[in-house]
């Protein structure tokens, strides 16, 4: 029998990791009460405390600041890629090139 992995949003591990930043729980603490392991709270408290410090994350960002910086990120990068080409974007949102004359 596999154990299924769980997945937690954004807006819950800011919450868990603030437990343990802004109000003074105790890791092992906020763990339990929330029924995660003790090292994900870790992880979530250590880059929660690196996104306001200004520090860009690795993984997907906790902060709506950061998150917002991402997705701006991410749209240069397709922007970059698509360089001086003149594309068409449909009503659903994908991209087509103009036929070649």
């Amino acid at each position: 029998m596999t154990k299924q992995r769980r997945t937690f949003s954004a807006e819950f591990k800011r919450e868990a990791a603030g437990l343990v930043l802004d109000q003074g729980y105790s890791h092992i603490e906020a763990a339990r009460s929330l029924g995660v392991v003790e090292s994900a709270l870790r992880r979530w408290a250590s880059q929660l405390q690196q996104e306001r410090n200004g520090v860009m994350p690795q993984s997907k960002a906790l902060t709506p600041e950061q998150q917002k910086i991402q997705e701006l990120e991410a749209r240069n990068t397709v922007l970059a890629a698509i360089g001086s080409k003149t594309y068409s974007i449909s009503l659903d949102g994908s991209l087509s090139t103009p036929p070649v004359s």
